[in-house]
């Protein structure tokens, strides 16, 4: 500090009597410049009036307003995250960061490493997310931030964890987030939403879809309280799994309809290919419920339209892993259709980007899907493999709904092939997974907040 007020004050040809009056003394300048002395606030203000800068740039050493600057321009990252594609936004963000290391605006440094690991969440590059989702914490909280402004960092982080498989992990950091915030006293509504939308994912995939439903009954109970629209329109797309699970097609389509009219309106384009998915995903779900009739044929022919928009939209954003999981889905749309020819091309093209650190659920989905088309063309030992790879990849996830689904189709296929007991074992290791879904690691579910 003393450096930059010798070097301001012989920029300016001064003296430092001339810096100090009136209401210090060249003395107390010349021990300042020496860094024999802190000055104090209304010093450093006396001298930045004086010298014709900020007191922010005097006392920092950063240019006048850059953190001004950094944020307006972090705010035009996040538009072009939003709006085109993620390697574009990951470069404007890793510059964004350096820049802001090298300047010590820590806070602006913690946001572009969150908006860096959402670019690595959309190529899924999940490790990178991880460590990117992590050092905003760590910095985060090495500045005493609180909580609330450290969510979106934590949720980025359980996301991560759920898209490679890890549910339980997922459930766990977010639980505990929510815990501290409700304990704390910190009741931030977009914060709380943010975390009760993100949890109803790894629930129901887990098939706790009591907690799920709690979730999102407490994310629409806050929903008038949150100020961004884009959380919100999240929040509806994150409610409508759980409407769906509840039989509820019909709202979970006009909930989805809000968050699609909440993104385009805010040209968020790859959440709203995450909307053209899920609306997908109710259509071909409304198709399982209704009575086989013309209804049924048109509401997977939706079904397939959706899909193919959403997938059509990921595969520009260059989104691989979402990409892929879609393309899973739409095999499964296929497949019902009777176009089992396309579904297993799409399929076996679409498993050498999933694994079980990278989509181990819609891999588990290939495969099973897999294997109902073995099954249909009379080839058992090949259904049988893919069934079997299945319950590998959901074992590693712990997706307990689809766990006992697929101990019935391969308890089914090994009792039509003479292999009772193999198959008694099939169905019981399903009907524990059935029992309590979802419950074996989980503790009890957050509190709920004192609204």
């Amino acid at each position: 500090m003393g450096r930059r007020v010798h070097r301001l004050r012989a920029d300016r040809g001064m003296t430092q009597r001339q810096l100090a009056e009136p209401a210090y003394t060249a003395a107390y300048v010349s021990t300042l410049e020496a860094g024999r002395v802190r000055p104090s606030e209304k010093a450093l203000r006396h001298l930045a009036a004086r010298l014709g800068t900020s007191y922010e740039e005097l006392a920092t050493g950063r240019p006048a307003h850059l953190a001004t600057g950094l944020r307006l321009r972090l705010t035009e990252a996040q538009r072009v995250l939003a709006t085109e594609d993620p390697s574009d936004a990951s470069a404007l963000y890793t510059a964004l960061a350096e820049e802001a290391a090298r300047h010590g605006c820590e806070p602006e440094r913690a946001t572009a490493l969150v908006g860096l690991g959402q670019c690595a969440l959309e190529t899924g590059e999940l490790d990178a997310a991880r460590q990117h989702f992590e050092a905003a914490e760590r910095l985060l909280g090495a500045l005493g931030e609180p909580l609330t402004k450290r969510v979106p960092a934590v949720r980025g982080r359980a996301i991560a964890h759920l898209l490679a498989g890890e549910l339980r992990y997922a459930c766990y950091l977010l639980e505990n987030a929510l815990d501290e915030l409700n304990a704390s006293g910190l009741h931030d509504p977009d914060a709380l939403v943010l975390l009760y939308t993100a949890a109803i994912g790894p629930y129901m995939d887990l098939g706790a879809h009591a907690r799920a439903a709690q979730a999102a009954e407490l994310a629409l109970a806050l929903a008038p309280r949150v100020s961004d629209p884009a959380l919100v329109a999240r929040m509806h797309r994150g409610v409508a799994r759980t409407l769906i699970a509840e039989g509820r097609s019909d709202e979970a389509d006009a909930s989805l309809a809000k968050a699609a009219a909440y993104y385009q309106q805010l040209q968020i384009h790859g959440e709203l290919a995450l909307c053209h998915w899920m609306r997908g995903y109710v259509h071909a779900q409304r198709a399982d419920t209704d009575a086989p009739d013309e209804g049924d044929a048109g509401d997977l022919a939706r079904a397939e339209a959706e899909l193919r928009t959403a997938r059509d939209m990921l595969a520009a954003r260059h989104a691989r892993l979402y990409t892929h999981q879609v393309g899973v889905e739409l095999a499964g749309v296929l497949h019902r259709r009777g176009k089992d020819d396309e579904a297993e091309l799409l399929l076996r093209e679409l498993l050498g980007g999933l694994s079980p650190g990278r989509g181990s659920v819609h891999a588990a989905g290939a495969h099973r899907l897999l294997g109902l088309m073995a099954e249909r063309r009379g080839d058992t030992e090949a259904a049988e493999e893919h069934y079997v790879r299945a319950l590998g990849l959901l074992e590693h996830a712990g997706a307990a709904g689809d766990l006992a689904d697929l101990c019935r189709l391969l308890g089914d296929l090994l009792r039509r092939s003479g292999r009772t007991e193999a198959a008694l074992d099939a169905y019981r290791t399903g009907l524990g997974h059935r029992s309590a879904p979802g419950t074996t690691t989980l503790g009890p579910p957050p509190a709920t907040p004192p609204f």
